[in-house]
């Protein structure tokens, strides 16, 4: 037989599964101010690597909205403080840094344009974080305005 786990363990389990993953409060924030701002995406888009939390086809912008604790804001700083469990914390959080990296890399050379923004960047300028993705599209657009013009007649 399996012996319970204690009140403690039980405690902090119920807290983490309570940690949403999806539709976190930052993402549907910054979906809101993006559909206001006549923005149309896809949501959790599978079929990029990472599944961007927004992703843009029409322009390929693929946006994450990351938690700082969960990304690892200021990790050198942060690394330290951490004492509960210090190791699974700590390979966990870097594991993925590692994979928000190679998530990004990969995006960029498939030619999406990827945009991070950390969570307290999304709650206290919400407008400069949709600025960011408007520049993006608008530079998006630039890009794909080619032209063959020949001005050696002139």
């Amino acid at each position: 037989m399996s012996k319970s786990p204690p009140a403690a363990d039980a405690a902090r389990s119920r807290t983490m599964s309570r940690i949403k993953g999806k539709n976190t409060s930052i993402e549907v924030s910054l979906r809101k101010a993006l559909w206001r701002a006549g923005i149309r995406y896809r949501v959790n888009y599978a079929e990029l690597p990472g599944a961007p939390d927004i992703a843009i086809p029409k322009y390929q912008v693929a946006i994450f909205c990351d938690g700082e604790f969960w990304h690892g804001k200021d990790w050198a700083t942060k690394k330290d403080k951490l004492h509960s469990n210090r190791d699974y914390w700590v390979a966990k959080i870097e594991r993925n840094m590692r994979r928000d990296f190679e998530v990004s890399g990969q995006l960029g050379t498939m030619d999406w344009t990827v945009i991070r923004f950390w969570g307290s960047e999304i709650h206290n300028n919400l407008g400069d974080c949709v600025g960011v993705v408007q520049q993006a599209i608008f530079q998006s657009e630039y890009d794909s305005c080619e032209t063959d013009w020949d001005f050696g007649d002139i």
